[in-house]
């Protein structure tokens, strides 16, 4: 039998009747601690009319219109080639620009050294999953985040819009 059971009295030995003692002592109590606790005082309620529901999900945010449009595209597009700067063993060749392609949807596409494309990607694609995350979340709208090394690059410019 424990030390807890005994306490307790969980599996007594009869059932006779005996004065159970407690094995700690009193707490004590230092200076300026009171042993009541304080009263809260109580808020009155407001009535609702109809009872409202909590969802789970969490509402989206407002966020306030801004005179310009394309203010959080430029910011996404900074904050892409600060990351990608600081991930690259050559952060002079990181180039990034924001165009609008065929569908008329915006697109941030980040060139790199074909040494350092392995870096920004990462193993499984998880660098650039991060990537694309922080700056679709910076960009507060659609933005599509293309990823490239310096030679596949020249060689879209050098197909032409044909793709030949």
């Amino acid at each position: 039998m424990s030390s807890f059971d005994d306490e307790f009295g969980l599996f007594g030995e009869g059932s006779e009747e005996v004065e159970r003692r407690p094995t700690l002592g009193p707490r004590k109590i230092g200076r300026g601690e009171t042993t009541e606790e304080p009263k809260r005082e109580e808020t009155p309620r407001r009535e609702r009319s109809t009872p409202a529901r909590r969802s789970s999900r969490p509402q989206p945010r407002q966020h306030a219109a801004s005179s310009d449009p394309w203010a959080g595209h430029r910011r996404a597009t900074e904050l892409l080639g600060f990351m990608a700067r600081k991930l690259v063993q050559k952060p002079d060749s990181v180039s990034v620009e924001l165009f609008i392609d065929e569908q008329a949807q915006p697109v941030i596409e980040l060139i790199v050294d074909p040494e350092d494309l392995g870096k920004v990607i990462g193993r499984s694609g998880r660098v650039a999953h991060a990537l694309r995350t922080i700056v679709r979340a910076t960009a507060e709208g659609r933005v599509a985040v293309d990823i490239l090394d310096s030679d596949e690059a020249a060689e879209g410019l050098d197909d032409g819009p044909e793709g030949g």
